[in-house]
């Protein structure tokens, strides 16, 4: 998994390569739940919290969420808000939990991520602030969004049978 740390390292190197591994820092902000380092470690686990706290990438086709086919709701595995739906997920064969659409816009924040010598859009959930993925144009009718989600990032609660 690649860290918020190896990109700071990489950072420093960027003056060599023009800019060009300039990470995504994502602006200090108070979050509705908010914790101590240490605290999200205990709460997430190791893999977890690398890839919610730091901005790690899990390995593709890694996530038992993926193939994940049931009905119900993905929700932030920091906080339990809800962000997305069963009825928005599609398999975009890349590897990863893909959605075209959140629940609500507001569940959703955005930054922009300029590392790895491109530009992508870095989305993070609005109430606790942790690194889901990222969004890209290329999705399906009707938003052409690509929520492309690390499982590890979200929880899975099926819907409860009528």
């Amino acid at each position: 998994m690649t860290t918020r740390r190896t990109l700071l390292g990489l950072l420093a190197a960027s003056p060599f390569f023009g800019g060009a591994f300039t990470p995504a820092l994502a602006a200090v902000k108070a979050f509705a739940v908010s914790f101590t380092p240490d605290e999200w470690r205990r709460r997430l686990g190791k893999d977890a919290f690398v890839v919610l706290r730091e901005e790690a990438t899990e390995r593709p086709f890694t996530s038992p969420l993926n193939n994940e086919k049931r009905t119900g709701t993905f929700v932030c595995r920091g906080c339990d808000l809800p962000l997305f739906s069963s009825a928005h997920k599609f398999d975009s064969g890349t590897g990863w939990p893909s959605y075209w659409q959140p629940i609500t816009k507001a569940a959703i924040g955005s930054t922009v991520d300029k590392s790895y010598f491109m530009v992508r859009t870095e989305v993070h959930c609005s109430r606790c602030g942790g690194h889901q993925g990222h969004v890209f144009d290329d999705g399906p009718k009707p938003t052409g969004l690509r929520y492309c989600i690390n499982g590890l990032s979200l929880k899975f609660l099926p819907a409860k049978a009528a």
